[in-house]
């Protein structure tokens, strides 16, 4: 029997050598049972006659091979890739190519189905302005290459239109294409959307809200072929597809893009780096790009393709103005411009939307007399007032306590719930507007399967006159009848620590204003802020998101952050304070001692607290490391990856964060 080396879903460094039974086909890339430890996994061979150092006897063998084709040669580069440059283990990160596998019987050998010959008749066909048929004649001459493009159009300026249109002629060609979307939210409407361009297109979604069946049977047919239009989240970068020939990355400045825990790998840049090596045009899009793809394109890295007005003749860009937020305070939240403008939405028939981004009653309770304030016994932050149900709710770690009728620190039994979260604000508008048929969208109005689609067909058939919700709300929406936004509580990113905080609420405001006006109804937008000179809200009024970009890459710049920069962050938690401070002033002793190696190319700052500084009962503390090269910081983190491995520390836990989304 051959010995095949097997990398595993698990933190180790090495992979693991298995005997593979004669007859089961076994080679590269192929998927995998095998026993380890007490475990059952599923992994990837990654070598097939293998010398090895174990004695022999001691080897395991493969239990069975699951009736799926192996993972494709470029696929496994692609996770090498990933495994290199974000320090991770190789088999972690193949894990993330590995469909859901429990309900595949097993197999001794499987060559797939067979794919489906491409059908493109009858393809709708959309009428494109000179900004959009110029941007899709730079993609179909890039075809059979690689060629980045960043694709800035304003919201509404029909993005999707050029997608679809560039995929049509890619799909007619016999290939495949391959749409990232940062939510699953986004991605019933979009389908909807491609199977009204694309008729006789088979499209395959991927993301973690399909059944294990659904994922598997999907990943099948992009796997074969027959999938000729693939529709997923960031989880969607790692499908097989042989023919593919053009990558989409649409909202390609989304933090969600960024996976936060277990493999922290960024699917945008993932999807550059597959792309350069398939050989394929990809396409960034965004309203408000990235200040990472904004430099790229400056600097000619990327092209940059415009599309500076609004796909529909009809509609323009709404009107913006700031208001002072201070007296809205009187009237519980919502001033009086901005009840007077959604009073002629209602009068009119028209739709207004309020956007806060805060979901709950109110975002503390506050004693009036002592000035408790009710916080979370697991993370340093407060507990959030809730209604629905009620309660109070850490939005952190999850954690919920009925709500305190009188002060726990001096009896005094008049709490104040503090400022505004989406439930209060619906119900200061049912009692404002008792006749308005109102709705609530954010995470815990959307917990059931279908609820937010729900909504978003009762808006479209004007069934709804206010919508209130968080950033679910800000992009990817269409409602012809929607002509008022309405911001609150926008003010508070000004205040974080983050240095991407501003950079992402000029995004975000940017795309929930977008919503507004997009047919031949006029759109409005009032933002409720103290702050109106603020260069976001300038950009905002003025809808000049170059002049902010320009600005913020200046400051950036001056402050040597990226991207002008590139970081590596090491978070380390544990129960107690003490072990967490040990285990990073050891990390900090080891990279101060490999930076002098690497000729003052790469930077090391003292461990710091992190900005939340205890969560779920653990508390945090992180480490950072940049440097001004990328080829100097990547020589870098592997000896130092290395060090810590071997720095004690059993009590703590710790991750290795390349590129992290902020210094949270």
């Amino acid at each position: 029997m051959p010995i095949v080396r097997v990398a595993l879903p698990v933190a180790a460094e090495t992979s693991f050598d298995y005997w593979a039974p004669e007859g089961l086909g076994v080679g590269r890339g192929t998927v995998v049972r095998v026993v380890l430890g007490t475990r059952k996994l599923e992994g990837v061979v990654i070598a097939a006659g293998v010398d090895t150092s174990v004695p022999t006897e001691m080897l395991s063998t493969v239990l069975d091979v699951p009736a799926i084709p192996p993972i494709a040669a470029d696929v496994i580069a692609l996770c090498e890739f990933v495994a290199t440059y974000y320090q991770q283990p190789l088999g972690m990160a193949l894990a993330l190519a590995v469909p859901p596998l429990s309900s595949v019987r097993k197999s001794v050998k499987t060559n797939g189905n067979k794919a489906v010959e491409p059908e493109t008749d009858d393809v709708a066909k959309v009428s494109l302005n000179l900004e959009q048929r110029a941007a899709v004649d730079a993609l179909q001459a890039a075809q059979g290459r690689y060629a980045p493009f960043l694709l800035y159009g304003i919201t509404g300026s029909g993005k999707t239109d050029v997608y679809l249109t560039a995929a049509a002629e890619v799909i007619a060609c016999g290939r495949q294409v391959l749409l990232l979307v940062p939510e699953i939210n986004l991605t019933p409407q979009l389908e909807q959307r491609v199977r009204s361009a694309l008729p006789r297109t088979q499209i395959a979604t991927l993301h973690s809200a399909l059944t294990k069946s659904e994922r598997l049977r999907n990943w099948r047919d992009a796997a074969n072929g027959g999938a000729q239009f693939v529709l997923g989240t960031r989880l969607a970068i790692f499908a097989p597809m042989p023919e593919l020939a053009l990558l989409i990355v649409d909202e390609e400045n989304d933090a969600s893009y960024k996976q936060q825990d277990i493999v922290r790998y960024h699917a945008r840049d993932v999807a550059v780096w597959r792309a350069r090596r398939r050989e394929v045009p990809i396409v960034l899009g965004s309203a408000t790009p990235s200040l990472e793809s904004w430099l790229h394109a400056q600097k000619g890295r990327y092209r940059q393709l415009d599309l500076p007005r609004r796909a529909d003749p009809r509609a323009r860009l709404p009107h913006v103005r700031c208001t002072d937020n201070r007296p809205a305070r009187e009237l519980q939240g919502i001033g009086e411009p901005l009840r007077a403008a959604i009073r002629e939405r209602l009068a009119r028939g028209e739709q207004s939307l309020l956007f806060i981004n805060r979901r709950g009653f109110a975002p503390a309770l506050l004693c009036a007399v002592c000035r408790w304030e009710a916080g979370c016994p697991r993370c340093s932050a407060r507990l959030v007032v809730h209604r629905e149900p009620r309660g109070l709710q850490c939005h952190h770690c999850g954690h919920t306590e009925p709500v305190v009728l009188t002060c726990p620190a001096c009896g005094n039994p008049e709490l104040l719930p503090l400022g505004s979260g989406t439930q209060r604000l619906e119900r200061v508008l049912c009692e404002s507007f008792p006749l308005a048929r109102i709705a609530r969208i954010d995470r815990d109005s959307t917990r059931t399967r279908n609820s937010f689609a729900t909504v978003r067909t009762r808006v479209a058939a004007n069934k709804l006159d206010i919508l209130v919700g968080t950033q679910m709300l800000a992009k990817g929406h269409d409602f012809p009848r929607l002509t008022l936004v309405g911001v609150l509580g926008a003010d508070n990113a000004l205040y974080s620590g983050d240095f991407r905080a501003t950079e992402r609420l000029a995004a975000l405001l940017l795309q929930v204003a977008g919503r507004a006006g997009r047919a031949d109804l006029p759109g409005e937008v009032i933002v409720q802020t103290e702050f109106a000179d603020h260069e976001v809200y300038r950009a905002l009024t003025t809808h000049d998101y170059r002049a902010l970009a320009t600005s913020l890459l200046a400051e950036r710049e001056r402050a040597q952050l990226p991207p002008y920069t590139y970081v590596a962050l090491l978070a380390a938690e544990a129960r107690e304070r003490r072990d967490v401070d040990v285990f990073l002033d050891a990390a900090h002793r080891a990279a101060i001692a490999l930076a002098k190696d690497a000729h003052g190319n790469v930077d090391v700052f003292s461990p710091v607290p992190a900005l939340l500084a205890r969560r779920a009962g653990f508390e945090r503390g992180q480490l950072i490391v940049q440097s001004r090269q990328r080829s100097a910081l990547q020589r870098f983190l592997p000896a130092w990856r290395a060090a810590i491995l071997a720095t004690p520390g059993r009590r703590t836990r710790w991750a290795l964060d390349v590129d992290p989304g902020g210094f949270g």
